[in-house]
């Protein structure tokens, strides 16, 4: 029988993510029905919610990398919400409005992953490496929870 592999992530860094899911969604429905004030206001938790999870997933490179990449596509998004908003856009400020410079975030989240599945899966030690990640962060979290 073939030895099954974990992959695991803590409870806490679930629910954060969780918690994401909720803020990212608010921010864009606000921005759908053209709520202005409120959508603007919720880059603010969405973006840092991202960030505290890119940082709690910086000991697996895979998730780490997966969340940099993310926390540059809402930086994307907010740029393309504020460009709509604000009216900046190509048509009134010239040949580039906010939706084009969003292309910039966009396309580091998309090089950060290109990275990721062009380069870094592909490296020999990659699977040992992520479980190491795993098991370690696994312990750590185990020592947190028992004191």
């Amino acid at each position: 029988m073939k030895e099954s592999k974990i992959y695991y992530i803590p409870y806490k860094f679930r629910r954060i993510e969780n918690l994401h899911i909720l803020l990212w969604l608010v921010k864009d429905a606000c921005w759908a029905i053209n709520l202005k004030i409120p959508a603007l206001i919720m880059i603010i938790p969405t973006l840092w919610v991202a960030i505290v999870i890119t940082y709690q997933t910086r000991k697996i490179t895979s998730e780490f990398l997966h969340n940099l990449a993310i926390d540059f596509w809402i930086t994307a998004n907010c740029t393309w919400m504020i460009g709509e908003f604000t009216g900046w856009d190509a048509n009134l400020v010239g040949r580039y409005g906010l939706r084009e410079f969003s292309l910039i975030p966009f396309g580091i989240g998309l090089f950060i992953l290109g990275y990721y599945y062009l380069i870094y899966i592909r490296r020999n030690d990659f699977e040992e490496q992520i479980l190491q990640q795993t098991e370690a962060l696994m312990q750590q979290e185990s020592v947190k929870s028992d004191n």
